[in-house]
């Protein structure tokens, strides 16, 4: 449809681009417009059929666990299967029985195991397959797959997360109802409590109380890519040290005390011996 629509405008701006050199400027114009207006439409209806066609499935799995990617393909004339990012083709073995993370299972549903944040993202599954008429044809599954872990770390110590993906373009938190902007792409972080480093890491120097929650990593379309819920730990390590401490100054006020008294008894002593005495 789309591209009859395009021979036609191609078609009817020749003709008016000839009309224009013998007719009215503004009828050129006006023929123009709606010839443009027509090819508008043409590719919005394109882009919302292709859309409709191949919608977006969300999978997600956590963190060193495994995620499948199903294909939802009855038949089992499957010839070949493809797994595609954004930046790389990604080898899927045949078996269940392969060392890879990457595998076939069952008919064509493929399954990414030992899951790390840097997986992350979207994925392009294409199946080639024979029809009816024994003919090759070609269908496209497009997945947004979200990580999310839970972790806990104790107060006072640093925080260090692999989550600045190439694709992330921000990252929230929440912790008290709303969500808010802790880094941005091109502008880095918004806290002087945080660091990023050229290894993909978001790090916070010195963990408190305040900064348990949730973290989620977005990419420029606002499709989350990494959630992480950390909460916060006692540091016994510190408590201990301090209770070391506090008794040792204790300690030293009890001898102090104890010192003072029994100077304070050896000079009574002292003074009634010498009054027994009769020396004073």
């Amino acid at each position: 449809m789309c591209m009859c629509l395009f021979r036609g405008f191609r078609r009817g701006f020749s003709l008016v681009f000839k009309r224009s050199k013998d007719s009215c400027g503004s009828f050129t114009m006006f023929k123009c417009l709606n010839l443009l207006l027509l090819l508008l439409f043409c590719f919005v209806y394109q882009r919302e059929i292709l859309s409709a066609g191949n919608p977006l499935i969300s999978v997600s799995g956590k963190k060193r666990g495994s995620v499948t990617l199903t294909c939802e393909h009855e038949t089992n004339n499957i010839v070949q299967i493809k797994l595609i990012t954004r930046s790389r083709d990604i080898d899927v073995c045949q078996t269940e029985e392969c060392s890879g993370r990457v595998f076939k299972e069952g008919n064509c549903d493929v399954v990414i195991k030992n899951l790390s944040f840097s997986d992350a993202g979207k994925y392009f599954l294409h199946l080639y397959y024979n029809n009816d008429q024994t003919e090759l044809e070609r269908q496209i599954r497009t997945y947004q797959l979200h990580i999310h872990d839970e972790i806990s770390v104790k107060t006072g110590e640093e925080l260090k997360m692999s989550v600045l993906l190439s694709n992330a373009d921000k990252v929230k938190t929440k912790s008290s109802g709303e969500w808010k902007e802790v880094w941005k792409r091109g502008h880095g972080v918004w806290s002087d409590r945080m660091i990023d480093d050229n290894d993909g890491n978001l790090i916070i120097k010195a963990f408190l109380d305040s900064d348990a929650g949730t973290y989620r990593v977005l990419d420029s379309e606002g499709e989350i890519l990494i959630t992480v819920t950390i909460t916060a730990e006692e540091n016994t390590v510190l408590h201990h040290s301090a209770r070391q401490h506090w008794s040792w100054v204790e300690k030293l006020l009890f001898g102090f005390v104890t010192s003072v008294f029994f100077a304070y008894i050896v000079i009574i002593a002292v003074e009634f011996l010498l009054v027994f005495a009769g020396i004073i």
